[in-house]
Formats: C-alpha cells, structure tokens, sequence
C-alpha cells in the first residue's frame, strides 16, 4: 500500500443518500390548526402513519376523522409518547408551555419545530426573536433529552390542505444539530411529492428562517399567492 492509499479519504456521502422513513410513526402537536392538519394530511397521504394532537383529545379525533386516511388523534401527551417523529404545529403563544408540559413524553424523540415567532400591525407581519434566538432554539433549551431539528417553516397551509393539489412545489430548509437527525427529517418532506428537504445549517441559524416567513406573507398579500421557496444549484 502506498502512502498515498494509507491516507485517503473515503469518499464523501451523498447528501440525497437519505434513510427510509416509511415506519415512523408521525405526531403533530398542534395539528388541529391549518398548518398542523396540512401537514398530517400530506404525510397521511404519502403513506405515513400520523396522529394528530391537541390539547383536547376529542377536537385532535374530530379532525383526524375528517381527513381520513387512517391518522389518528389524541390528546398531545398521548400523540408524543405514541410518535417516533413529533411536529411542533402550535401558535407562537403557546409553544413554550406546550413543550414544557410535554418534556417528559419528549425524551429521546426526533422533534421538528415548525413555529414561527411573529407579530402584526397595521404594517404586516414582522418577526419576532425570542430569548433563545428563535423557537427553534427554544424548543432546544426546554427539550434538553430530545433531538431538536427545524424544518416546514416555508409551507402554504392552503395548498397542504388542497386535495386538488397533487404535488406542492417547494423546497424545505431543514436546520439541526446531528447529520443523522437532519438527514431523517429530509427524507420525511421528500415523501411529499414536490418537496425536498435542504440541509441549511445549525439551529443557531433557525432565526432567519423562521422569520423569512414574514416576507412570504407580504408576497402572498401583493401578489395573491401561496409562495414557496426553491434552492438553486443543489
């Protein structure tokens, strides 16, 4: 062997090389809401199983039985413990007392936080920044024993819940901590058709993503639209 054989590398992985995510059991916090039953509705539809959660058991079962397609819907512990995968859909207001009543249900899950932290005036929207940097992070900092991620921040709950729409055309940031985690959570938006899930960076960065969402409302309201967003080059 050559000292050239000794010291190469082996070569780089594939970032599209993405694991099977079909067996996960999908829980969304907050999926009584339009984003949250967008969300379930599409994963639901591309095979995954999903439960909904709310904080009444009997609203998360109204809405599952609505949308069919076998997801179910239990109060948001329950949705937590049952779920390998948890998507954080709840109203900015309400996210750290949700998580900080869930800690327990939490431990050792794949969480993907979706919150936006905004606010509205007579101007628009306009983001927000939480103590922590983003909620992201915050979800991190009240979740010390999950693995936290960020990702659908970008999503139209229109078109999620649009059954006419067969593919949503779009591009999913996907931020966190673990290559491992961040690779799983892509391979969730990839079985949506249309979607892909980018890898963007460390929670550290959750912040502008989080608040690009204030732009895309603005673009909706000039241009009448349900903007998404398309990485190039990649």
């Amino acid at each position: 062997m050559t000292s050239t054989d000794s010291n190469s590398k082996p070569p780089a992985k594939d970032p599209w090389d993405l694991p099977d995510v079909s067996g996960l059991v999908v829980g969304v916090l907050g999926g009584t809401g339009d984003q949250g039953r967008g969300l379930a509705y599409r994963l639901a539809r591309a095979g995954q199983k999903v439960i909904i959660g709310s904080r009444a058991a009997e609203r998360a079962r109204t809405a599952a039985d609505e949308l069919g397609l076998g997801i179910e819907g239990a109060d948001n512990a329950e949705c937590a413990r049952r779920s390998d995968v948890v998507i954080i859909a709840v109203p900015w207001d309400g996210h750290a007392k949700t998580l900080e009543a869930l800690r327990g249900e939490l431990v050792g899950k794949l969480v993907i936080d979706c919150v936006n932290p905004l606010g509205f005036d007579k101007q628009g929207a306009y983001a927000l920044k939480p103590e922590e940097g983003s909620a992201a992070q915050q979800a991190a900092a009240l979740l010390p024993d999950s693995r936290v991620t960020a990702a659908f921040h970008h999503l139209s709950a229109v078109l999620l819940q649009d059954e006419s729409i067969e593919e949503i055309d779009t591009d999913v940031m996907v931020l966190g901590e673990s290559r491992a985690d961040t690779d799983l959570v892509q391979a969730l938006c990839a079985r949506i058709p249309g979607m892909r899930g980018v890898f963007s960076g460390r929670l550290r960065n959750a912040h502008q993503v989080e608040s690009l969402v204030a732009n895309l409302i603005s673009v909706n309201r000039r241009y009448k639209a349900h903007a998404g967003l398309r990485v190039t080059d990649v």
